[in-house]
């Protein structure tokens, strides 16, 4: 018989032994996103074009007990590159993904005739060309073994017209498409395919933005802005086992914006 005074065993996390990919999450949301997967006991591969930042990010998860490494990336390059990096971080992983998040995008905010093409090139290579190309590689292996999660973050904006930047709504609303034909394709055999949509967020990068960023969230049901933080436990909780019965969704965690429209 044991006292009511001893310890008792911690529950096992909910991602052990398991391991993720995080595209982009050298900082903002993909970093929180690691984070967040570490805590609860999953392996974390950090990727990112910037080593400093990203060793950064896998020596916060390691000082919290969490387990991680960096495999660098840069997904706007060709498709080899990215199945490059796709094996890198397999091989980081310990051999096998069990967890993809499609976080890594980018965003030039400007209008459709300021578009440099090189900006349009760039966008369309790592906002849909990644994405497809490290489905293409990991969710194969996920659907052998039965087993595996995939998450792509999508925007709220893709749901809405917007009188700038078309281009990048257009890409997410892809990210969206391809996340149901992904749960179709791929579902029957294990893998579950869902997204997340981020609202207004105000992250570390956009921070010398915050006026405007509280000033468009201040309308919305939430009245504040979404953190790096809400994303990744939108995105954790996707790749839990209490969502077993989600395939093929777009979570909306921005605020009620897209479903009410207040500003």
């Amino acid at each position: 018989m044991t006292s009511s005074n001893e310890l008792q065993p911690s529950p096992v996390p909910p991602f052990h032994g398991r391991s993720a990919v995080v595209t982009g999450s050298t900082s903002g949301i993909g970093a929180a996103i690691a984070r967040v997967l570490a805590a609860r006991g999953a392996h974390v591969i950090v990727s990112g074009r910037d080593p400093r930042r990203g060793e950064a990010v896998v020596a916060g998860i390691r000082a919290a007990d969490g387990k991680a490494d960096f495999v660098p990336a840069d997904l706007a390059g060709d498709c080899d590159a990215v199945r490059e990096f796709a094996v890198r971080a397999t091989v980081a992983a310990g051999g096998r993904v069990d967890i993809l998040v499609n976080n890594a995008g980018i965003y030039p905010a400007t209008s459709t005739p300021e578009l440099p093409d090189d900006a349009l090139d760039a966008m369309l290579a790592v906002n849909i060309r990644a994405p497809h190309v490290l489905v293409a590689q990991m969710a194969p292996e996920m659907a052998a073994r039965g087993s595996g999660v995939i998450v792509t973050i999508g925007s709220w904006m893709a749901a809405v017209g917007s009188p700038f930047a078309a281009l990048y709504t257009a890409t997410k609303a892809a990210d969206e498409q391809m996340t149901r034909s992904w749960a179709a394709e791929f579902g029957s055999r294990g893998v579950r395919v869902n997204a997340v949509a981020p609202g207004i967020t105000l992250t570390p990068g956009n921070e010398s933005a915050r006026p405007v960023i509280e000033q468009m969230a201040a309308g919305t049901p939430a009245g504040v802005p979404i953190t790096p933080e809400d994303i990744a436990q939108a995105v954790a909780f996707l790749a839990s086992e209490e969502a077993r019965m989600i395939h093929g969704a777009t979570l909306y965690v921005d605020g009620g914006i897209t479903a009410t429209r207040l500003t």
